[in-house]
């Protein structure tokens, strides 16, 4: 019976090759939408699993999770920095750090953050040391920059036609290891260093050196002057400097300046709830990020949902093909299977022969189409990865299988119907045709 099957195969090659191909093209598709939504939902989860608590200033959740936690790029409001003070103060908080950005490196955002949040949310480092200066940084595993090279940041992006802070230079001194997160494609430097370079937080300092100077005394300024100060402020609003030799101060106070977002680490789950009840208020807006993501994997669902009606729809529409095709091969067939039946082939034997043909041909198109769809998931989720940083983990589940053998039952039924039309056919009428 198989070398009959196979030689039939031979025979009609062509057909088979398309029947195959048919199959495996409509259960790529819906394998494909599968392992994708779920590499996607593993991949961000684990990507926002070290930060249990973002604050920021009063506006859209979302964006703050995905800005400051995904790191993409959006113009967010800024809070007031004795946000930062009060928080770095605050007995329920194991570490606080804040989150500045806004410049770029070669296609790299460059992020202003403390040492804190980076001792701790890896172990240790690749290579190299943490910055202890304002003029040195630390870039993720997927940078391409070994330690020494110099860093001269761009005011936003090349493609958004962003400028080169002139004479501003940091230098790499340390490497991390994968994260498996869009940090590893971040360069990180001291948060003053960002403030700095933006014309940020020199004001305070010269405030406080003048007052020294002049304890005694209060200085009169005119007009004039003052118009002069707030054009010079304008001017080197995103021209600022930094002191590459400075040490980095992390100790920060009610005047610091204002700030898109800072990653709190709460000591415990209690703290947690009550540090995201007292800034849920008019002026800061407090999330878990795995609150923002679960709104967005409900998003997800609700697409993968359609696309997978899609997939289904082409599913269908490749059974009935191939329903209907089958049948008109086997009218085609009659006197074959007449001759069958006349040298004494029973009638359960050409039920076999016809619905195990057909059956090899749906089962390796969907198994061709299982391949295809994880190497399609597979490259979907690296180029991912290379714009995101997130490492996207595709692979198959016990849930996959469940969906491959219902595939197969579902197969095995659909050949079932031009085996019986074979099954009932009379030799005699079919000799006769």
């Amino acid at each position: 019976m198989i070398r009959f099957i196979l030689a039939d195969l031979r025979r009609l090659w062509a057909g088979a090759v398309v029947v195959v191909l048919l199959v495996a093209l409509a259960t790529a598709l819906g394998v494909t939408v599968t392992l994708q939504e779920r590499a996607l939902r593993l991949g961000s989860a684990r990507a926002a699993d070290k930060f249990d608590l973002v604050i920021g200033a009063a506006g859209s959740e979302t964006q703050l999770v995905l800005s400051s936690i995904f790191l993409q790029p959006a113009p967010l409001p800024l809070m007031p920095g004795e946000v930062l003070a009060k928080l770095s103060k605050d007995p329920r908080v194991a570490w606080v750090a804040p989150i500045g950005f806004g410049d770029s490196f070669a296609g790299y955002p460059l992020v202003g953050t403390t040492r804190a949040l980076i001792g701790s949310t890896v172990s240790g480092f690749a290579s190299g040391r943490m910055f202890e200066k304002e003029g040195e940084a630390v870039v993720g595993a997927a940078v391409k920059l070994p330690v020494g090279a110099e860093i001269k940041p761009m005011h936003g992006t090349a493609a958004m036609g962003g400028e080169t802070h002139a004479g501003v230079v940091y230098h790499v001194t340390g490497k991390l290891p994968p994260t498996g997160t869009p940090w590893d494609r971040a360069i990180l430097v001291p948060i003053q260093a960002v403030w700095h370079v933006h014309g940020l937080g020199h004001n305070h300092e010269h405030e406080h050196e003048e007052q020294e100077h002049h304890e005694g005394g209060a200085a009169q300024v005119t007009q004039a002057a003052a118009a002069a100060d707030e054009h010079a402020d304008e001017d080197h609003d995103h021209h600022g400097s930094i002191d590459a030799d400075a040490a980095v101060d992390e100790n920060f106070t009610a005047d610091a300046p204002g700030l898109p977002a800072v990653l709190v680490k709460p000591k415990t789950i209690a703290d947690a709830y009550k540090l995201r009840q007292e800034y849920r208020n008019g002026n800061t807006l407090a999330v878990f990020p795995g609150e923002v993501l679960t709104s967005l994997y409900a998003t997800l669902g609700d697409a993968k949902m359609v696309l997978s009606a899609v997939a289904a729809g082409s599913q269908g529409l490749v059974a009935a093909a191939l329903v209907l095709v089958t049948i008109t091969h086997i009218g085609q067939r009659r006197r074959q299977i007449g001759a069958l039946r006349a040298f004494g082939a029973p009638r359960l034997s050409v039920f076999a022969i016809v619905w195990l043909e057909l059956f090899l041909l749906v089962a390796l198109g969907i198994g061709l189409g299982f391949l295809t769809g994880l190497a399609a998931a597979q490259m979907i989720a690296n180029a991912f990865t290379v714009k995101s940083g997130i490492i996207l983990p595709v692979g198959f589940t016990g849930e996959d299988l469940r969906m491959a053998l219902i595939l197969l039952a579902a197969s095995a039924v659909l050949s079932a119907v031009p085996a019986i039309l074979a099954y009932r056919q009379s030799p005699a009428a079919a000799l006769r045709a």
